[in-house]
């Protein structure tokens, strides 16, 4: 399990969550965004609620490991973080396989050609 403080308070969550959490923060951040997410935390009684954070360039979390078996896992909620962290993420650019275009022939390069006449 893992405390997470945020805004003068703290959160207790699953380790899984916690670290997409922070992963998501920094990826929002770096695009210079914000968004609200909603992940399953140990609330006082020590059942599962959930709770809504605001994520964004100025946010401040700290993590830290609490001893114990970790038992808030929330495959759900880890896979809408990962796909937003997906989404946000720069994606490198695939080029053209040119290994067989020939070099002297640019629609090789494009995949243009012409369609003969009917």
């Amino acid at each position: 399990m893992h405390r997470i403080h945020y805004a003068g308070g703290e959160l207790v969550t699953g380790d899984a969550i916690a670290e997409a959490l922070l992963r998501y923060a920094a990826v929002l951040a770096k695009q210079r965004t914000a968004a609200s997410v909603e992940i399953p935390v140990v609330g006082n009684d020590g059942g599962h609620i959930t709770a809504r954070l605001l994520l964004g360039p100025a946010s401040q979390l700290v993590s830290e490991h609490l001893a114990g078996e970790d038992d808030l896992v929330d495959e759900d909620t880890l896979a809408m973080v990962n796909r937003e962290i997906s989404r946000l993420e720069p994606h490198p650019l695939v080029e053209p396989d040119t290994r067989d275009a020939d070099a002297t022939d640019p629609t090789s390069l494009t995949g243009e050609y012409e369609l003969p006449e009917p």
